[in-house]
């Protein structure tokens, strides 16, 4: 694949598409030089990176594997986790939002989809799309899953991090639907803390999902939030706990809360 660079009109930057140089398959999405996200073209159920894997391995734990759900992704990216839900649950219907208009026609003429998807592209703020995301997925029960992957510590825009915005999203969601918040933050993690202590006044349960040693909080990384009208079971946490990434961690609401008052 030869790279183009294009230019995005909402940050200014350049995006190209480029080979991973660790396989004849996989692909990198590349925004300003830095790593955004990663495609396996020979197999897009394939997740590279690890809280993306977090990630993917909620959702399979709320509905059962195959079954078809509806799921909004706020933040396209490669639309990475839209390909893996694809595959793993055809006949799911899904939306992808993202603020820069010529990201998604980059990441689609260049990594098509998996045959058979059912996928809206709106180019849009992720709070002012929020009103549109269940009529665009022909659903009036709600949506299973809406994933969050815009935040980058405190550089997050501010009207993403209110509570009424996690309100919003909480009201989207189907019975039993997920909200799924990654959170990118330096150490200290203080960033962090201040959205896990905003969902935590929203949602009847939060869980948090990642890498053992970033509860030091010494280490920048990503951290997952869960948000759920559900507890952590037994069966579920022994089920995320195994499924990785290794070595990993599974906090319910109570050990989260724990967490987010030593920081």
């Amino acid at each position: 694949m030869k790279s183009r660079t294009v230019q995005l009109s909402f940050s200014g930057l350049g995006a190209r598409i480029i080979p991973d140089g660790l396989s004849d398959s996989g692909y990198i999405l590349e925004i300003g030089g830095a790593e955004q996200s990663h495609v396996d073209m020979a197999d897009q159920s394939h997740i590279f990176y690890e809280y993306l894997r977090r990630i993917a391995h909620v959702i399979d734990v709320f509905r059962p594997t195959q079954e078809p759900i509806s799921a909004a992704h706020l933040g396209a990216g490669a639309l990475t986790l839209a390909r893996y839900i694809q595959v793993i649950r055809p006949g799911s219907v899904q939306v992808a939002v993202d603020i820069e208009r010529e990201l998604p026609t980059l990441v689609l003429d260049e990594l098509p989809l998996p045959a058979g998807s059912s996928l809206e592209i709106l180019i849009d703020d992720a709070r002012s799309a929020v009103p549109r995301l269940a009529p665009l997925l022909k659903t009036e029960q709600g949506i299973d899953a809406i994933v969050l992957d815009i935040f980058s510590g405190w550089q997050a825009p501010e009207h993403l991090t209110e509570p009424e915005f996690y309100g919003e999203l909480q009201n989207e969601l189907s019975g039993g639907g997920v909200l799924v918040v990654n959170v990118g933050d330096d150490p200290g993690l203080t960033f962090f803390a201040a959205q896990a202590r905003t969902m935590l006044g929203i949602f009847n349960h939060v869980w948090c999902l990642t890498e053992q040693s970033l509860l030091t909080a010494k280490y920048p990384g990503n951290l997952i939030l869960v948000g759920t009208d559900q507890p952590l079971s037994a069966d579920i946490r022994a089920t995320l706990s195994a499924a990785g990434p290794h070595p990993g961690v599974v906090l319910d609401t109570h050990e989260l809360s724990e967490f987010v008052a030593t920081l």
